[in-house]
């Protein structure tokens, strides 16, 4: 319903879903911040009031996915699939490298355009009418994406990298979670953290972000075992006794 999946995939393909919880993590994210607002409006403008936060899980998604309305609203245009392009800006694209390892390119401005183009080695497009503006350079996408493509092509990821910081223009290989576990970035951020599991022993999973300096968090446990903490549940706070608690454990009710 947020209109997310119908811009998700390659032309001429079918609309594509995330392979994640996607907007069940937006809408939390929106909830939190909206939380911390009302705290803070209660606690420090609003003399102690609450109030009541209304939220769904598809408006989040929606307001983050561009200016389509506007675009729509204006001009009628139905923003479409453009798999790893934009329909703002070009060149923008995931290219393969020599070694078989995929990168993502992106010259939203048109300085990094021109310092892509150079290190390819077709300066003279830079001189183009066309090429001065978003407009100009969409309408050759695809002549722009098969010059970078057939160049990235020819050498490996490490001198990919290598070129485009010394034109210091933007692109980045494709991690997938081996290169994650694998990145010095990742390491030094601390961004995986260990989590000790009385049945799995040590785990790895994602750490708490952002971190605060005075109140970074820290992550204590997975999670309870299940019917951990059926005692407190069922008889400190509902009043039943250990007995009738016992016959439910033997009979398969908890």
């Amino acid at each position: 319903m947020s209109g997310f999946a119908h811009l998700n995939g390659h032309p001429g393909g079918p609309p594509t879903l995330p392979p994640l919880a996607l907007a069940d993590t937006v809408s939390a994210l929106f909830g939190a911040s909206a939380t911390m607002f009302a705290l803070y409006y209660r606690d420090v403008r609003g003399g102690g009031l609450g109030q009541m936060i209304d939220l769904s899980i598809f408006e989040p998604f929606f307001s983050i996915l561009g200016p389509q309305s506007l675009v729509y609203d204006q001009l009628g245009v139905i923003q479409e699939r453009t798999g790893n392009r934009s329909p703002f800006s070009t060149p923008r694209n995931a290219y393969q490298a020599k070694d078989g390892r995929w990168l993502a390119m992106s010259a939203s401005s048109q300085s990094i355009a021109e310092r892509v183009l150079r290190l390819v080695g077709r300066e003279d497009l830079v001189a183009e009418p066309w090429f001065r503006d978003h407009s100009g350079r969409l309408a050759h996408a695809d002549e722009l994406d098969a010059i970078i493509s057939e160049w990235v092509g020819d050498r490996d990821v490490e001198e990919v990298m290598k070129t485009f910081e010394q034109f210091d223009a933007a692109i980045a290989p494709i991690y997938s979670i081996v290169e994650i576990f694998q990145d010095p970035q990742y390491r030094a951020r601390e961004t995986i953290a260990t989590v000790d599991d009385p049945r799995l022993g040590p785990v790895k999973i994602q750490n708490i972000v952002p971190r605060l300096s005075r109140t970074p968090g820290r992550i204590r446990h997975l999670g309870p075992e299940l019917g951990e903490h059926n005692h407190e549940i069922y008889v400190d706070e509902l009043g039943y006794d250990d007995g009738e608690l016992e016959t439910w454990r033997r009979s398969g009710v908890v």
